[in-house]
């Protein structure tokens, strides 16, 4: 057996969770298994196993064309710090109670240094129009820099050197909240977190929706503030709360999002303002939707109208060109008419003449 990926050291901080990863191939197929070693003189080794130090350790592996193995500990604490071992072997007595493999199993060593969480304070402030976000960090750290995350994006980024951080954020509080990350640059990234918290600030989709009678009608809300919507709620002005139960209304809410369906369109008893009402842990917030119902037969009007111009036009070329045949046939006979007469004329001049000759 050899190994083709071998596990690797990692710092991390308490409370935080540890990945490592082991690769092995040989013919047969090597098993692969994980031991560990603390920090403490007297402290031997020890086979881990999945569902180890009350189920934060677990361990995967798979065996195709060669064996892969990973170990995964979550919420690590400070005794988890030492030295994990990934051990491979393919001889055919590497479990035998009494007798010794041929071929000893191969060897593989990461250290994990588990270091205790710093402690770190935030607070928000507003100045001038702006929010300012702060973390002080506890505790001697060499620090390298600060990095700024919103929604799991880089806002700003330095290399200074100070225990304390700051973030400024132009504009009100209600327009920009949500989970803001702090982070100290050192041997490890620590991490802080600034919540800003508002109530649900609702906006519709659409203020205004148009549906044709008898269609189903569809109005939208919506909520990106943070904290998440804990309860959506529907209501007409003159009616009251809508709930899913009436038969002709539909209901789907999900996080900050909520959709109200209105099935069979009524122009009497549908048209109106709609009003979705949001609600969190710092309070509540609504907006409203103005629905006009139009009659099946208003998308008609428009072609009906074309038609009609058609119509009136066909209408005036017709009557033009009934009235202007009968000129246009008088002239023609009176074009014909004076040589019919020129040459009348020269008949009876003729037969004069013949009698003349006579």
């Amino acid at each position: 057996a050899g190994f083709i990926k071998s596990p690797l050291s990692q710092k991390r901080l308490t409370q935080d969770s540890v990945e490592l990863y082991c690769e092995a191939i040989g013919n047969p197929i090597p098993e692969i298994q994980w031991w560990f070693e603390g920090n403490d003189p007297n402290e031997t080794h020890a086979q881990l196993w999945d569902g180890a130090r009350q189920d934060r350790v677990k361990i995967n592996a798979t065996y195709n064309l060669h064996s892969t193995s990973s170990i995964h500990i979550a919420n690590l604490t400070s005794d988890d710090s030492g030295m994990y071992e990934c051990r491979a072997s393919n001889d055919p007595d590497r479990n035998h109670l009494s007798r010794s493999p041929k071929v000893k199993w191969i060897r593989s060593q990461a250290n994990v240094f588990v270091i205790e969480r710093p402690d770190i304070k935030t607070h928000i402030t507003e100045e001038s129009g702006n929010v300012v976000l702060t973390c002080n960090i506890s505790g001697s750290h060499f620090i390298k820099g600060h990095k700024w995350m919103y929604r799991g994006e880089p806002m700003r980024q330095d290399t200074d050197e100070t225990a304390s951080t700051s973030y400024i954020i132009k504009g009100k509080m209600e327009e920009h909240s949500g989970i803001y990350e702090c982070i100290f640059i050192t041997d490890v990234e620590i991490k802080g977190q600034v919540n800003i918290s508002v109530a649900p600030q609702v906006t519709a989709y659409k203020k205004s929706e148009h549906g044709n009678e008898g269609d189903t009608g569809v109005l939208v809300c919506k909520s990106p503030s943070f904290p998440p919507v804990t309860a959506w709620s529907w209501h007409k002005t003159g009616q009251g709360d809508l709930k899913n139960a009436s038969g002709r209304y539909i209901i789907k809410s999900s996080g900050n999002k909520t959709e109200l369906r209105i099935l069979k369109l009524n122009i009497e008893e549908d048209t109106g303002d709609y009003h979705c009402n949001a609600t969190n842990s710092y309070g509540f917030g609504n907006a409203t939707v103005s629905l006009r119902v139009r009659s099946r037969l208003a998308a008609l009007w428009p072609f009906l109208g074309i038609v009609a111009e058609v119509l009136v036009l066909v209408t005036i070329i017709f009557i033009y060109e009934k009235r202007r045949k009968p000129d246009e046939v008088l002239d023609d006979d009176d074009g014909g008419s004076a040589p019919l007469k020129s040459n009348a004329t020269n008949h009876k001049d003729k037969s004069v003449r013949q009698r003349n000759a006579n």
